[in-house]
């Protein structure tokens, strides 16, 4: 029998000079490494900036949330734009405002100025995340592949957001709290001419005009929600004008959002894509695991700077194992996510995460470090893993042609997670921990309250009470706080347990989908470069019958026609 072969199509070359898709994942990474150690590189930084600025409670709560909070509102925004006039100029404009706003924070003088080169940050960081994870969409067609670079992209992730006490603390040690901002401007003075050299543009579909009333109902919705949470998260109550009203407007504005997407013939985010099982639960899981991640790691960075007394440089330090911890997982998220499928790698990675939540519940009073690092260990890994599963799954189930408005979805979930994590867990922590300060023998009432509010305000009460009264206010500070620690980390083992078995409506295995007409995109920089004939005849092998999904886990070998042996 005769076969028939079939001269592989020329391979499109990605705009921008044909870079191997591999390196546009590294300045893909180094993108996301600055905006993810934005996020968490000011935490240890607080008490030097207070000292100096002397911010209100809640100018200090604006000038720690403001970035994620517009962060979060912007992502649907920018990432359906950036599907509509192209995902490399939408990131390349990030860069330029994140550096300038990176100027403006570090040579802050005012609370007020903070505060609004934070919400400058955010825009930027929100013009930056999503065309990072739809850029990596485009350019890794093939889903084996494109495992393997989400794995090193959330590794990523989890490194910049772990590290960035480790750095903070060096930098305010040594220089001063702007230092953690100014650190910004010459890597993106770095990134920018290399993203515009190196990184292929790319668009989603371009039908119809872009729904620009969609697109800020969807802002403002997000905004109020999160404000809302945050709200919260400081104390106010949940029935209140202030804290209700966000709530309920930012609920009703993505009512009318989602509302309006399904009547729009072309859609700014395909509200189609929550109708699939998998989707919407990885959108679901990564909103936990992030949740227990920054609620968790601010509250373990208090823990370690005034419970153990650790300075900042030391309290980043202890935050290593967790990187490292990150990084293995994302480096060897590939290979289990093949061996095992999405449900068993997104369900074990919150049971390890959880397990590792009430490990820590052991933690006192007293320094115990191979405790704290066994359970920074299980947290990064199981953390990680958990995301990097949920990611992929997340990304796979969307169409090309969407993926910038998929990776906003993601990140929105990313962002609302986190703000979510301090709001919450944050909440939980003041509950139980200010209670134990009302009543402490020899402390005013008025000072018993202040002393409520932190941890940190109720040593500085218990320094200007000095005394007998000073030291039992101090000592049951501390004693509360423990206490209200263990509580907290009670709380997000059992939301992480929640999210093992909402991972249950995930797939057994890793699916590969086929798309014999391609990804039908606008550009030629949807395409990897350099991919070579021999990839397409692989990926056509494994595919199997147009159409069909083949699990990863498993290659069927097919003998050849003509000589009976497997087929290479």
């Amino acid at each position: 029998m005769s076969r028939t072969n079939t001269a592989p199509a020329r391979p499109r070359a990605a705009a921008g000079g044909g870079a191997n898709r591999w390196v546009v994942l590294v300045v893909l990474c180094v993108s996301l490494l600055l905006v993810a150690l934005d996020a968490t590189i000011l935490h240890v930084a607080v008490p030097s900036l207070t000292e100096d600025l002397r911010p209100s409670s809640t100018a200090l709560l604006w000038i720690v949330d403001a970035y994620p909070l517009i962060c979060a509102s912007l992502l649907i925004l920018f990432g359906t734009l950036g599907d509509r006039v192209g995902r490399r100029r939408v990131l390349l404009l990030g860069y330029a405002l994140f550096g300038a706003a990176s100027a403006v924070a570090a040579l802050a003088t005012e609370p007020s100025v903070l505060i609004a080169a934070r919400a400058l940050l955010g825009v930027g960081g929100a013009m930056i995340m999503p065309a990072t994870l739809s850029i990596l969409r485009a350019v890794f067609p093939d889903r084996r592949e494109r495992a393997t670079a989400i794995g090193v992209w959330t590794a990523v992730a989890a490194v910049g957001a772990a590290t960035g006490p480790v750095l903070g603390g060096f930098l305010v040690e040594n220089y001063w709290w702007g230092s953690v901002f100014l650190i910004n401007i010459p890597l993106m003075a770095l990134i920018l001419p290399l993203g515009r050299r190196l990184l292929p543009e790319s668009r989603g579909a371009a039908d119809g005009p872009w729904d620009v009333l969609g697109a800020l109902m969807a802002a403002a919705g997000v905004l109020g929600c999160v404000l809302s949470v945050k709200r919260a998260g400081a104390g106010d109550p949940l029935l209140a004008l202030p804290t209700a009203g966000p709530l309920l407007l930012g609920a009703a504005l993505l009512v009318l959002f989602v509302r309006r997407q399904k009547r729009r013939p072309h859609p700014l985010v395909d509200t189609g894509l929550f109708a699939r099982p998998a989707f919407t639960t990885s959108v679901g899981c990564i909103v936990l695991a992030m949740l227990a991640l920054v609620g968790l790691e601010l509250i373990a960075v208090q823990y370690l700077q005034l419970v153990l007394g650790l300075s900042p440089l030391e309290t980043g330090l202890r935050l290593l194992p967790l990187t490292f911890a990150a990084m293995a997982a994302g480096a060897t998220g590939s290979y289990t996510l093949r061996r095992i499928g999405p449900r068993r790698m997104v369900g074990w990675g919150f049971v390890l995460t959880a397990g590792a939540v009430l490990l820590l519940v052991l933690m006192g009073e007293h320094d115990r470090p191979l405790l704290l690092t066994a359970g920074f260990v299980l947290l990064g890994f199981g953390l990680q893993t958990t995301l990097f599963s949920a990611y992929e799954s997340m990304l796979s189930e969307a169409p090309q042609k969407s993926a910038g408005g998929a990776a906003a979805i993601g990140e929105t979930s990313y962002q609302l997670g986190a703000g979510m994590g301090i709001a919450l867990l944050g909440s939980v922590m003041n509950a139980a921990y200010a209670p134990g300060l009302r009543t402490v023998p020899g402390v005013p009432e008025e000072a018993g309250r202040a002393a409520g509010n932190s941890l940190g305000e109720a040593y500085e009460v218990a320094d200007r009470l000095g005394g007998a009264a000073g030291a039992a206010l101090h000592q049951a500070a501390r004693h509360s706080f423990v206490n209200g620690l263990h509580v907290t980390l009670c709380v997000s083992a059992a939301l992480l347990l929640a999210g093992a078995l909402m991972a249950l409506r995930l797939p057994r295995v890793m699916e590969c989908p086929v798309d014999p007409g391609g990804s039908g995109d606008s550009e030629a920089g949807e395409r990897s470069a350099v991919d070579g004939p021999a990839r397409s005849v692989e990926h056509a092998r494994k595919a199997g019958p147009s159409g069909t999904r083949v699990p990863a886990s498993r290659e069927a070998v097919e003998p050849a026609r003509s000589g009976g042996r497997p087929a290479r």
